[in-house]
């Protein structure tokens, strides 16, 4: 069984998360490259983490 989330797997408050993360990512990475975005993309995983469990759970 694979574990592929596709974009509709994720609820709409979880994209609209995931939007801002990602645009926050965006707006560090704007400011160089020696700015650190673990933390965003920590966020990012665990709301995929939450969709695969939920996922696997159906």
């Amino acid at each position: 069984m694979a574990d592929d989330l596709s974009f509709s797997d994720f609820t709409l408050g979880e994209r609209a998360r995931i939007a801002g993360l990602v645009a926050r990512m965006g707006k560090r990475g704007l400011a160089g490259e020696g700015v650190d975005i673990s933390d965003l993309k920590r966020k990012v995983e665990r709301i995929e983490d939450q969709a695969r469990s939920r996922k696997r759970s159906k």
